[in-house]
This record gives C-alpha cells, structure tokens and sequence, in this order.
C-alpha cells in the first residue's frame, strides 16, 4: 500500500495541476505503466509506427528535412536510413528550420556537451509530460512511488517558491550537487533520520558516489530502500561503494537532457531499451550499424519529439548492445537490452596498435590503488597520454610504476605514459569529474 499522500498526488494534486498547467503528467503516467506489461512484438510494432509517424510529419513541417524523398510505403527502417546524422553543431545551426512549432509555444532544453557549447532543444508540453512521466514509472519500476520519501542530487542551485513547494508535497528533500559540502551533507542525512521514515535517494552517480565517500569516512549509519542514479556514467567501483555503504541497491537510468529516454536497469545488469520513445541505433565511423556486442555511436530518433524532431541524433556516446543469445531466461519486462554504456566518445583512448581503451581500463587499475585519489588521463597525440594525479595518504613514487606495469600486462599496449602531479582536477561545466580528456578525438571532430 502506498499511503494517503500517494493517492492525493495521483488523484488530485497532479491532475489539478495538469489542468491548470496545460500539462498531461497523470494521463502518461498510466500509459508508461500499460506500455510496461506489453509483450516485445506489440512494443515492436508500436515503435514501428511511431517512427513512421515522426518521420512523416518531420519531412512534412520542418524545413531542414522537407528535401528529404522517401516513400512512406517502404519499410519505415529503409526510410529512416535516408535521413542524415543530426549532430549537436548541427542543431546549433539548423536550430529555426528544425523547428516545427513556435518558440512562444515551446519550452527550451539547453544542453552542453563534451565540447561544452550549449545546444537548444525544443519541446512542447505534452513531449515534457511524456518523458517526466517515462521518468517515474522507471522509478516505480525500482519500487518507488509518487510521495516516497527521496533524498535528491542535483544542479538547481536556487529552488524557487514552485521547486521548494513540490519537494514539500513529494516528501523530497533537495542537496545541492554543484558544489558537495560535507556540512551540507550531514545536515540533510540528519534532517531525514529524524523523521524515522524509510527513503530513496536518487541523483547524478558521481554525486552519490562522493557522498557514500563522505558517510563512510564519517561513519555515518544510514540505510536507503533504492538508490537511483542519472546524468553521468555509474562505474563499478561507484556501485560497489554505493551499496555497501547504504546497504541498498543502485538502480541505472540511460537518457539525455534532450528528452530521449533511452534505457532503465532494474532486476538485471542491463539496460531495458525503451521501445515507445526511442528507435536506437548503434553505428561505426563509416555510418554502418555495428552487430549486437560490438562498440557502436549512439544514434536515436526521439519518437515523441515533434516540436522539433530529432532524427539519427548522435548523442556523442558509445555504447553495446547485449546479443540474443545472452539475454537472461528470465528477465522482468519485454524490452530489448542494452548491455553497456561506455561513455562519450571523448572518453576513450586510441592505442599506436589500433586499439581502444575505454574509462573502465583505467578505473579497473586504478581502483586497487589506494594511495591515488584522484586521476585523468589526456591524449593529444596517438603515441603519448598524460596521467594527472592527485596523491592521497601512503603515497610513494613507486605506486606509478606499478600502475604502469598493471598497465602494461592488461591492455598489452605501447603508449608513452607520462605522469603529472597536481593539486586539483577539474570538473566538467556540468560539475561531473573527468577521467578521460581526449583533445585527439575531440580535434578529429571539428
């Protein structure tokens, strides 16, 4: 049973402001959770005939894709192939003939990338609705529900009179991400014993990572019914630590800022790939899709996206789907499975032998290696990378030699390492770390 507060969001806080707002929060809401119990032919068949639906109406009203011939009898896949990459510098430019509706009518995403120049997305009130709504019923499929007790990271730095109102009667209680204060922290995990309830805690993985860090060198005993994670990349060694000092578990999200909601973890390791708002694509450098275990460029086509439609989007990450004959014999929803997110594709090293080594490469070295806290690695040619570090407690200069000889044996690579000691590192303007800064790729694509 959910309780009284439940029912009071469902049945009327949440509807009245669906009326007053012009917003259709609750009448997703429902939708997600029947879409939930469909069978993968049905969930199939219905991606089929959206992406139809938005490939139509994007040649029909935008006029950056009005040249576009294609032949609505064809299969819907053949024709999406005719449309071209849409990257962020293109939105950037094409951003008016994009759009389909106008701006007085939309709502404006801005989002900034690994290039960290800001790109505008454009949505209306009922693509927000749908993807706020997709949002909580991934939560709900962790056993969250609308007026659980949540503890939430995040970026708003000044909550407003609305923001604060809604953590109110969302039993939510707000920490600032941007800048973690240990004061702050003990503050709010005070603030949440006090009121002996049971709580989720959800927020960027870096953020949650950094404050299971704090409670466990505090000795801090708290315990949390979920923990779900969003934004960056929840790393093993992040997971691990999360878990066992929250005696919980963690729960994965995989969407971008622009709304495409892209894929959930829940009762296995993998990504449900969500069927009714996104038609993914896994591509190598030649535009060719990769086979299902094999290292591909995201490329989505936001299925509800029609204020202004983002068709082949390539979100700048990588990422591999799980083959067939891996998927679990029981798996609790229908959707296919994504097995791995690796990251931007700035987040990856390229070897003199033609190799790649991704995040988890270095993490998984670095990990056992206590006298490290923190480390990037910088590549601006293909024959050297650079590794800032920070030294913690215990450290000798014998520990990077080892790390180089760890190295060595697992990625059998002949790249220079060259090492540099430094005082900080700095975060991304999103105030997430970095652990891979790869200038080579990143001048590749400019």
């Amino acid at each position: 049973m959910h309780g009284m507060l439940n029912i009071f969001l469902e049945k009327l806080l949440f509807p009245i402001g669906d009326l007053l707002l012009g917003t259709s929060f609750i009448k997703n809401i429902k939708v997600c959770r029947e879409l939930a119990t469909r069978s993968e032919s049905e969930l199939t068949a219905l991606q089929n005939r959206k992406l139809k639906n938005i490939l139509e109406y994007a040649s029909a009203k935008s006029s950056y894709y009005s040249k576009i011939l294609w032949d609505r009898n064809e299969e819907v896949v053949t024709s999406l192939k005719k449309f071209p990459i849409l990257t962020k510098s293109i939105v950037r430019a094409e951003e008016l003939n994009l759009l389909t509706k106008p701006i007085k009518d939309c709502i404006v995403y801005e989002t900034s990338g690994s290039s960290g120049i800001a790109t505008r997305v454009y949505v209306d009130k009922e693509e927000e609705s749908i993807f706020r709504a997709i949002l909580i019923n991934w939560w709900e499929w962790t056993g969250y529900y609308l007026g659980k007790p949540i503890l939430q990271t995040g970026m708003t730095i000044k909550r407003g009179i609305v923001k604060k109102i809604k953590d109110i009667l969302t039993n939510t209680v707000y920490l600032n991400a941007f800048n973690l204060q240990e004061d702050q922290i003990e503050i709010a995990f005070k603030k949440i014993k006090s009121k002996k309830k049971s709580y989720y805690f959800g927020g960027y993985a870096s953020s949650l990572y950094v404050i299971a860090q704090i409670a466990e060198r505090k000795k801090i005993d708290i315990k949390f019914d979920g923990v779900i994670s969003w934004g960056d990349k929840m790393f093993p060694h992040y997971q691990k630590k999360i878990e066992k000092v929250f005696a919980t578990s963690v729960y994965e999200n995989y969407a971008c800022n622009e709304g495409i909601m892209i894929g959930q973890k829940v009762d296995i390791p993998y990504f449900y790939i969500y069927l009714p708002n996104v038609y993914l694509e896994l591509i190598d450098d030649h535009g060719n899709e990769v086979v299902d275990g094999a290292i591909g460029r995201v490329i989505v086509t936001k299925l509800d996206g029609y204020a202004m439609p983002l068709i082949r989007y390539e979100t700048g990450d990588l990422a591999v789907k799980l083959p067939r004959e891996k998927y679990p014999m029981k798996r609790r929803f229908n959707f296919p499975l994504l097995e791995r997110v690796i990251g931007r594709d700035t987040d990856i090293i390229k070897t003199p032998e033609g190799n790649t080594l991704i995040v988890h490469t270095f993490t998984g070295i670095f990990e056992f290696y206590h006298e490290i806290r923190q480390f990037r690695v910088i590549q601006n040619t293909i024959d050297e990378i650079l590794i800032e570090y920070i030294p913690d407690e215990g450290f000798h200069s014998n520990v990077l030699g080892l790390i180089e000889i760890n190295f060595r044996v697992k990625t059998k690579s002949s790249i220079k390492i060259k090492w540099s000691e430094v005082f900080i590192i700095p975060s991304t303007k999103s105030g997430k770390p970095q652990i891979i800064l790869n200038e080579l790729v990143r001048k590749e694509k400019l």
